[in-house]
């Protein structure tokens, strides 16, 4: 196991790509300790991307995307506006309101960060806010995009724990929408100290009829593919292959804003993004294997027990294992690499696989705002020019929101058990 881990720190230190890390430190393990078992690698690494589920990938993406090139982006900025925008600061209530929006709709964090910051960011600096208050507070509220459903990560924590997707999917549902109102509760104190501006909205009923009905098909989506799976309709892969055809049909016979030329560029990114994750699983899963060949989750599980302490203290270091890891790691290579190991031990604990996914789902969101690997980071840096330290620390008091919440979710099991066992049962 020294060898292994260590080799993998190697190579993660390195800069290698965490997929061929995770390739090379398997195959040095069994290089030296089981070469009668080389023929078995091949196999391994073939049978981590062999599942339908891993398609549901690509095509919540590919539906992201087409309802992003359709103009959902602007018309949910607009919807948002209605509720939240005569507010002290409205633009950033609207940021989080439009951001807990279109986390239902792609289900990706990073996602949602280029779609709204890309519009709003340059809009709340010509308002007088400041590039760094509008760099964290998006960066920040980006991070509901991988909790509430549907959502991709938790689509790969059900392909690697073997649970169901909808359960986890209405899991993220309420630590989601929480995480967003303590956003918006954060932006409301800082605004009213730094008095940043009301928006003029003109709430006649032409306006208010005009928005909710550009507004209502986005809105639809979430609740349809979400709805389809945890009723038993469709599974999760059927699902999202229904929205990327609802996401086509709203793009561009409603919007009009989706061509037939615009899909190659759209199938291509989605291709190339999912293979990125899907090479990352196959590796993630032949050294979960060889974890697993070497009774790691079972001595993890039996050493917890051994040390005989309460559950809240082992519940608080796992939270702590999750946001250092989360630093260094992206999201689809700790969630595969965390699970295998700790999910049995807490289940010996008694804490459900159900409440594990939350727990670190909303964890690792954390780490796509935290340098030096913050996927969402990065993707702010890039649309504002600002480092990624700065944009960082502007986003630290709307992360608050983000700890608090996955305290919640750790320590209250019903916050991410109670609405799977109301609509799916126990």
């Amino acid at each position: 196991m020294i060898a292994l881990l260590g080799s993998l720190a190697v190579f993660v230190i390195l800069g290698t790509p965490i997929a061929y890390g995770l390739g090379l430190s398997a195959l040095l393990y069994f290089v030296l300790y089981q070469p009668a078992l080389l023929l078995v690698m091949p196999q391994r690494v073939f049978s981590g991307m062999d599942t339908e589920l891993m398609i549901a990938l690509p095509l919540y993406m590919l539906m992201g995307s087409m309802m992003n090139q359709g103009g959902l982006t602007r018309r949910l900025i607009d919807f948002s506006m209605l509720f939240v925008g005569r507010l002290r600061g409205g633009l950033g209530m609207v940021c989080v309101m439009a951001s807990m929006i279109f986390g239902g709709i792609s289900g990706s964090s990073v996602a949602d960060a280029a779609s709204i910051g890309a519009v709003l960011i340059p809009e709340m600096e010509r308002r007088g806010y400041s590039r760094e208050f509008a760099s964290g507070i998006t960066v920040a509220a980006s991070t509901m995009g991988m909790i509430i459903p549907p959502s991709i990560p938790m689509v790969i924590y059900a392909f690697v724990a073997s649970e169901s997707v909808g359960r986890l999917f209405l899991a993220g549902a309420i630590p989601g929408i929480l995480i967003g109102l303590v956003q918006m509760s954060i932006n409301a104190i800082i605004s009213r100290r730094r008095r940043y501006p009301f928006e003029a909205v003109h709430l006649d009923a032409r306006e208010i009829l005009g928005r909710l009905r550009q507004g209502i098909l986005p809105l639809l989506m979430p609740v349809f593919v979400v709805g389809a799976v945890v009723i038993g309709l469709t599974t999760a892969t059927e699902a999202a292959g229904v929205g990327v055809l609802y996401a086509f049909g709203v793009g561009s016979v409603v919007y009009f804003g989706l061509k037939l030329h615009h899909v190659p560029p759209m199938l291509r990114g989605a291709i190339l993004a999912s293979a990125n994750v899907m090479i990352i699983t196959a590796f993630s899963c032949l050294y979960t294997w060889i974890l697993a060949l070497e009774r790691v989750p079972d001595r993890v599980a039996a050493f917890l027990i051994g040390l005989d302490l309460p559950i809240w203290v082992i519940l608080l270091a796992l939270d702590a294992i999750i946001l250092v890891v989360g630093f260094f790691v992206d999201v689809a290579p700790a969630i595969i690499l965390l699970t295998p190991v700790f999910m049995p031990a807490l289940k010996a604990l008694g804490v459900s696989p159900i409440q594990f996914g939350a727990i670190l789902i909303v964890g690792m969101a954390i780490g796509l705002v935290t340098p030096p690997v913050g996927m969402c980071l990065n993707v702010i840096s890039t649309i504002t020019k600002l480092d990624i330290v700065t944009i960082f620390r502007a986003s630290i008091p709307f992360l608050i929101a983000n700890l608090i919440i996955l305290l919640l979710v750790t320590f209250l099991p019903a916050l991410s058990l109670w609405l799977p066992s109301v609509l799916m049962g126990s």
